[in-house]
């Protein structure tokens, strides 16, 4: 195992150019679930009433603090598909790698191991980059940290390495490579892949977040969150497969009706691996469903609080309310950032990937512009009809908040959500035309010099 260990360290310190990007893309993922994580493990570590000197008092009690654990742990959701895209860069490379340590006589589980610690020693260093920043906050705000925040300080900085060594290795279960440089993927004959391994890291931060409502509130107080949680989890699972179901559909419909050559090539692109857009769309759709429902909420809730306000009925202050509501703004706008951040990752690496094809297709007579217009309708296209699914929902939870909880307001249908889907859509073609430099350089004939 050690001398495993070595090998890994000395591949990553003479990666080329892609792969220290890929390294440090890794890193940032970690560093964002290590931060979100260290936060979230602090808060829990926190018993009962506790004056917290930052969020307008929003931290002081066990009920608010557990709905701030779950909106942090929630956060972890988009940094996973970062990560799963990081993992993806230079793929091709990586394998020819593996291909040449088995020409060297290492065997494919010892091959799996080397790239698993690969990503693991990346997964450290943004750990120990969050861990050190954690630390003194922590002490600025806390003069005297309990053993118990101590010890989940130490089990983030420890289990976010081991748990992406250990989804590395999950992810390459199925890979065989040759001495020969072949690469083999076995890949599933459905989504289920997917959707499952989606579905096992749910698990376990359902696990997280129902350790750390149980140990910072009341059971009715924790009720409500961990109930939000599950739910928003579940919508976030079901995503995958929408998005993989309508990526599939569309390219179906679309190839038998193209009349344009763009259309074409994305048509057929969508159809030959429509879970390639599984893994980019399914956390923009979850954004999407709780960014338009939030908007609903925010709506209605303001709109009762300062009514209350005015009428002097508030338990607190106005500004612990609105302090919450604009956190939960806040976060909703980073993870909306990191979910295009992978967007934009995931087209410039299927880009890279495909630039023989490319290559071939240019060489042929087909012009860049026809390749840029596919590039961005695969993903306008089944983007499109997702995300108004997805906005359709939250808009159904921002009326139905409006309906059941707008007392001392007159309760209004929150047409300002409907801006949502739109601007998510919006935003995601801009991620996607990020990779157009890209293309330009990728789909160059010289290219199949290589080939």
């Amino acid at each position: 195992m050690a001398a495993d260990v070595r090998l890994a360290w000395q591949l990553t310190r003479g990666s080329d150019r892609r792969e220290w990007w890929r390294v440090a893309l890794t890193a940032v993922g970690a560093a964002l679930a290590s931060g979100f994580s260290l936060a979230a493990a602090t808060l829990a570590s926190v018993r009962g009433y506790r004056h917290v000197s930052v969020g307008s008092g929003l931290l002081d009690n066990p009920g608010e603090r557990s709905g701030v654990i779950v909106c942090l742990l929630l956060l972890l959701v988009p940094v996973l598909g970062f990560l799963g895209q990081c993992a993806r860069i230079g793929a091709v490379y990586r394998d020819r790698r593996l291909a040449g340590l088995r020409l060297a006589g290492a065997t494919p589980a010892q091959v799996r191991r080397i790239a698993a610690l690969e990503t693991g020693l990346a997964c450290l260093l943004g750990s120990l980059l969050a861990t050190a920043v954690a630390v003194p906050v922590l002490l600025g705000l806390w003069a005297e940290p309990t053993v118990l925040a101590w010890v989940g300080l130490a089990l983030v900085a420890l289990g976010v390495p081991v748990l992406g060594a250990a989804a590395s290795a999950l992810a390459l279960r199925r890979v065989v490579a040759s001495p020969l440089g072949w690469v083999r993927r076995v890949r599933p004959s459905g989504g289920r892949g997917p959707g499952l391994l989606f579905a096992g890291a749910v698990v376990v931060v359902l696990l997280l977040a129902l350790w750390a409502v149980a140990n910072t509130s009341s059971t009715d107080r924790g009720q409500l969150p961990l109930t939000v949680f599950g739910l928003v989890l579940v919508v976030g699972a079901g995503t995958v497969w929408l998005a993989g179901g309508t990526a599939g559909l569309t390219g179906r419909l679309l190839a038998a009706r193209a009349r344009s050559a763009a259309t074409l090539i994305s048509a057929e692109r969508l159809r030959d691996d429509p879970w390639a857009a599984a893994r980019t769309h399914a956390a923009v759709l979850l954004v999407t469903i709780v960014g338009t429902g939030f908007v609903g909420v925010r709506q209605t809730f303001l709109a009762d609080v300062h009514a209350m306000d005015r009428e002097g009925h508030l338990g607190m202050r106005l500004s612990f309310y609105t302090t919450g509501i604009d956190l939960t703004a806040a976060a909703i706008l980073v993870a909306l950032a990191i979910t295009l951040s992978g967007l934009a990752v995931g087209t410039a690496e299927s880009l890279a990937n495909r630039r023989r094809g490319l290559a071939a297709q240019v060489a042929a007579g087909v012009p860049r512009a026809v390749l840029g217009r596919a590039l961005l309708l695969e993903t306008a296209l089944p983007l499109a009809p997702a995300v108004a699914l997805a906005g359709t929902g939250g808009m159904a939870i921002g009326i139905w908040y409006a309906s059941v909880a707008g007392d001392h307001a007159a309760p209004a249908v929150p047409w300002a959500a409907l801006l949502v889907p739109v601007a998510v859509y919006t935003c995601c073609l801009l991620a996607a035309a990020t990779s157009l430099p890209l293309l330009r350089r990728s789909a160059h004939p010289a290219e199949l010099r290589y080939a």
